[in-house]
């Protein structure tokens, strides 16, 4: 009674309220964790690591996986024969992007302020966005993907420019059906 008392008062005053938000969310024990609990690692680049929940990588001797790595691959340009290539670590997330981020003072995209580029999977319209805040135009190609529900950075950016937010992992890890059909259950 006192915890539904206190709950009450907390969303009273504001305190309390339900939003989606983005956490951490833990394959192996299938629950969310918090901040710190996540061990944060900085990469300088390709690192072969162990995964201490995973029986391990069948193509490394030592069961290790590769991180690090950044992929890149080519939006192409609504209506036009012209692409944005981006790149990224998380090579999977791509299935749940919902724009793509350039700077606003970056000479190489103004002429496609405003316009769409086309998910290569889905065939989804995605938007591209000026957003000075999370683009750095001297780094890569100066366009970032999107990916509003997996990253905290495109979580804000998300937010700040109302993007759809598409989760596109279930809770083992494995893509879901927003993933689309070809990569459901991977």
């Amino acid at each position: 009674k006192a915890v539904i008392e206190a709950f009450n008062r907390f969303h009273e005053k504001g305190l309390l309220y339900r939003a989606n938000r983005l956490g951490n969310w833990s394959c192996a024990l299938k629950s969310a964790i918090s901040d710190i609990e996540v061990d944060y690692i900085d990469l300088e680049g390709r690192t072969f690591l162990d995964v201490k929940t995973h029986p391990g990588n069948p193509k490394d001797p030592n069961g290790r996986y590769e991180f690090g790595i950044l992929t890149s691959f080519a939006y192409p340009v609504e209506g036009s024969e012209e692409q944005i290539i981006v790149a990224t670590t998380r090579l999977e997330t791509m299935l749940g992007d919902t724009a793509v981020a350039v700077h606003p003072e970056d000479p190489r995209y103004t002429h496609l302020h405003g316009k769409f580029v086309i998910h290569p999977f889905s065939g989804r319209k995605i938007p591209i966005i000026c957003d000075a805040d999370l683009v750095d135009m001297t780094f890569g190609t100066g366009a970032v993907k999107i990916t509003p529900a997996h990253d905290p950075n495109d979580y804000e950016c998300g937010k700040r420019h109302n993007l759809e937010f598409i989760t596109v992992l279930n809770p083992d890890g494995s893509i879901n059906h927003h993933g689309g059909a070809e990569f459901e259950g991977m």
